[in-house]
């Protein structure tokens, strides 16, 4: 059985999803696991698809950064499917076709998983430079707050008695922010 996972870190990434939806379905997968986190945070989706798996299946996903953002975090993916008695197929890995239920494939994507975090580490490295040089001019602000901005809307929802959780996902803000934004109204 095919078993396909499609991740966006963000809900604003829609078309991306849809994208990698069609391509799991193109690809014969018979279930596809969604769903629109980090890959920092923690995943119910992908933790799903690996426990979906059984002998012979196949994991598959569009894009390796898709599925794991470092290498030792693959590796325990990979430990995950391979103790499932599965194998890891990444749709387009550099313009090819990754399979792990052979050696080579298995050779393939851990050569490129090991460049791509590496290629990651050099961009955060060029980043935290470029935000260094910014504040040292003076035109680094930071991003501006979420929360903050949805102040009043914060206000409305608690006096309103709507649940904190509720609060978070109707505004699109995290926990932390809404804690923060209740401690400053004094709630």
């Amino acid at each position: 059985m095919l078993i396909g996972y499609a991740r966006t870190s963000t809900l604003e990434q829609l078309a991306g999803l849809e994208a990698q939806q069609r391509d799991l379905k193109e690809c014969g997968c018979d279930k596809i696991y969604t769903e629109q986190v980090s890959s920092v945070a923690e995943r119910e989706q992908l933790d799903a698809a690996l426990g979906a798996l059984r002998s012979d299946d196949k994991l598959v996903v569009t894009k390796l950064d898709r599925l794991a953002r470092f290498v030792q975090h693959l590796g325990q993916i990979i430990e995950r499917v391979n103790n499932a008695g599965s194998a890891l197929v990444v749709l387009d890995m550099g313009g090819t076709v990754v399979d792990t239920s052979n050696t080579t494939g298995k050779l393939i994507l851990n050569v490129m998983s090991s460049v791509a975090q590496i290629e990651r580490e050099m961009m955060l490295e060029r980043q935290r430079e470029d935000i260094a040089k910014a504040k040292a001019e003076g035109k680094y602000k930071g991003r501006k707050p979420k929360a903050r901005a949805k102040t009043d809307m914060v206000k409305l929802a608690l006096d309103e008695g709507v649940s904190k959780s509720q609060i978070c996902r109707d505004l699109q803000i995290s926990k932390t922010s809404l804690y923060r934004t209740a401690g400053q109204l004094g709630g």
